[in-house]
C-alpha cells in the first residue's frame, strides 16, 4: 500500500513485485554504465527499500562482488545482524550457486528474480537450492518478473561486448 496525495492506493502482489523489480533494473543499469555485467538487486523490508546494489566484479577485482552478495553484506552491516528476516530480495538475474547459498544463509524468506540463467542458475535452471529439503532454510521464489526486460539488458550488454572486441 502506498499513499499519494492523501489517497491510498492498493497494489496487488504482482504490481508490487514489478515496482521493486524496476528498481533492481535501475541498479543493473548503474552496473552497465560502469562496464559491469548489468545485474541489480534490491532488498525490501516493511515495504521500503532497505538496501540496493549492483554487480562490481570487474571494478572491485572480486569474484564475489555479485549484486546479491554486496546487498546482503550491506544489509547485515546496516542492521548489525546477519539474518535478513522479513525481507524480499529482488534481483534481475537468477542467482548463482554462491548467491543462492548466501540468500539461504541470510534466511531471506522470499526471492523474486527476472531472467533465468541457464549457465549458472541455482534457483531452477541448473540447480534449485530453494527446494532442497536437506538445507535448513527454504526460500519462497517468484521467477520471471520482468524477465524480458532483464534478459534484454543482459543480451544487449554481451552483444556490445562481443562487437567491441
Amino acid at each position: 500500500m502506498r499513499t499519494v496525495r492523501q489517497r491510498t492506493i492498493r497494489l496487488t502482489n504482482s504490481e508490487i513485485d514489478i515496482f521493486f523489480m524496476a528498481l533492481a533494473l535501475e541498479e543493473a543499469a548503474r552496473a552497465e554504465a560502469k562496464g559491469e555485467v548489468p545485474v541489480g538487486a534490491v532488498l525490501v523490508k516493511d515495504g521500503d527499500v532497505f538496501e540496493s546494489a549492483h554487480n562490481l566484479r570487474e571494478s572491485a577485482h572480486d569474484p564475489t562482488a555479485h549484486a546479491e552478495m554486496i546487498l546482503l553484506r550491506g544489509a547485515a552491516r546496516k542492521q548489525s545482524a546477519w539474518r535478513a528476516v522479513g525481507t524480499t530480495l529482488y534481483v534481475t538475474l537468477e542467482p548463482c550457486i554462491m548467491c543462492m547459498g548466501a540468500i539461504i544463509q541470510a534466511r531471506v524468506p522470499r526471492l523474486v528474480f527476472g531472467a533465468m540463467d541457464p549457465k549458472a542458475g541455482a534457483c531452477g535452471s541448473l540447480y534449485d537450492f530453494s527446494l532442497d529439503e536437506r538445507l535448513n532454510h527454504r526460500v519462497e521464489v517468484t521467477r520471471g518478473v520482468m524477465a524480458e526486460e532483464s534478459g534484454r539488458l543482459l543480451k544487449d550488454f554481451f552483444k556490445r561486448l562481443r562487437t567491441n572486441k
